[in-house]
């Protein structure tokens, strides 16, 4: 083809097609605080988890649990990840993100061994299934707050890498 191209006009064009930024942010800040099918899921694989790994199983039966745990755990992120509808290039995770991620692995670390402690110091009937409820609902406590932390700065993120590159 040989059609002449205005560059100009073209560079409108991509500037009016184009999504804005905002929207994007917006839509990650919904997906935070209001996609709760995959922390309530997770509570309840850990929840399942904690009440089976209670019982008194042979060692080869814990540790088939533990692979199969770990095993769906690590196909609900894939599924949760690849159903996500926005993928971002750098703004996707901040220091937040990671923070996030390590404080809930100790706060519900914390959690499972205090809970397990009380269990068997109270000497409670049915100690895994106490267990389990405990530590699945500070996981659901901790995670709805520290996710709409987490991504609560993207978009100042994104404002002020806007503004830096305007400034050079």
């Amino acid at each position: 083809m040989t059609t002449t191209v205005d560059a100009e006009q073209a560079w409108q064009d991509l500037q009016r097609i184009r999504v804005p930024q905002e929207r994007v942010y917006d839509e990650i800040e919904r997906t935070a605080q209001g996609d709760t099918g995959a922390t309530y899921t997770t509570a309840a694989i850990m929840w399942m988890f904690l009440a089976v790994s209670g019982l008194d199983l042979p060692r080869w039966a814990f540790w088939l649990t533990l692979t199969a745990y770990i095993a769906v755990l690590g196909t609900l992120a894939v599924v949760y990840n690849r159903r996500t509808r926005i993928r971002l290039h750098r703004s996707r995770h901040s220091w937040r993100s990671f923070a996030t991620f390590f404080a809930g692995m100790v706060v519900t670390l914390v959690a499972i061994l205090l809970s397990g402690r009380l269990v068997e110091w109270l000497a409670l009937p049915f100690g895994s299934l106490i267990q389990a409820t405990l530590s699945a609902a500070t996981f659901l406590l901790f995670v709805g707050p520290a996710n709409r932390w987490a991504v609560s700065t993207l978009r100042d993120r994104a404002g002020r890498a806007s503004h830096e590159k305007a400034v050079r």
